[in-house]
């Protein structure tokens, strides 16, 4: 499989008062497409940071990131943004839904940005509604959905544009275990049609699932499950 991402010699430094955290230290790390991926370790430990610069949300002080090949870390504040909108789909714990929005206008909202024409907009919206079980509930507002079809809006916001990679925070941590369940298997069936899929967990449960572990500590990759002996 190639590379979809690749990370070089990265380091990401936060300046608090006088001092400086580490919050990343030394990564090199390469993810093929398609892969599976859990990102585990203690809080503090560097994943939420590692997972807010994969997803182009924060920035290294040293070092290279490339997605797909081309090195993201070059490229224009304006150019970051098409590709976290064309090539990454995120997942929260919180669902991070417009409160205002409906169902439907939530799923289309991505596409909206992307100036994608309404005729498509609406057919990939009702697809998706249909997809995800969600058609009755086009029309509703996040103060009206349960958590899990919160979360399943969420996906298929996430998905809408056909994302390279889903990046998922804790997806799980606001879901009881039977719903919980319910979304990861929605996130796993995107996996194996071809979406690498990349989740953020301290639940070590939820991380086995993954066909690769990666444990972080002190930011740094402390044990790479794909490397025998480390």
């Amino acid at each position: 499989m190639p590379a979809l991402i690749e990370l070089s010699g990265i380091e990401r430094i936060f300046h608090l008062g006088d001092s400086e955290v580490h919050a990343l230290r030394h990564l090199d790390l390469s993810i093929a497409a398609g892969e599976y991926v859990a990102v585990m370790g203690p809080s503090g430990s560097g994943k939420s940071t590692l997972l807010n610069l994969l997803g182009l949300l924060d920035h290294p002080n040293i070092g290279i990131y490339r997605l797909e090949g081309r090195d993201v870390t070059t490229l224009s504040p304006e150019e970051q943004a098409r590709v976290r909108s064309e090539r990454i789909g995120f997942v929260f714990q919180s669902f991070h839904l417009v409160p205002r929005l409906t169902a439907a206008e939530n799923i289309a909202l991505p596409m909206t940005l992307a100036g994608i024409e309404p005729a498509q907009r609406a057919k990939r919206v009702e697809q998706a509604l249909k997809d995800y079980g969600l058609a009755d509930r086009a029309s509703h507002r996040p103060d009206q959905l349960s958590g899990g079809q919160r979360q399943r809006v969420a996906i298929a916001r996430a998905t809408i544009m056909q994302p390279a990679m889903i990046l998922a925070d804790e997806p799980t941590g606001n879901l009881d275990r039977a719903t919980g369940e319910q979304v990861m298997r929605l996130l796993e069936e995107l996996n194996q049609r071809g979406v690498t899929l990349i989740v953020v967990t301290h639940d070590t449960t939820l991380g086995a699932r993954a066909r690769r572990q990666l444990l972080m500590e002190d930011g740094e990759l402390r044990h790479d499950s794909t490397i025998k002996n480390k």
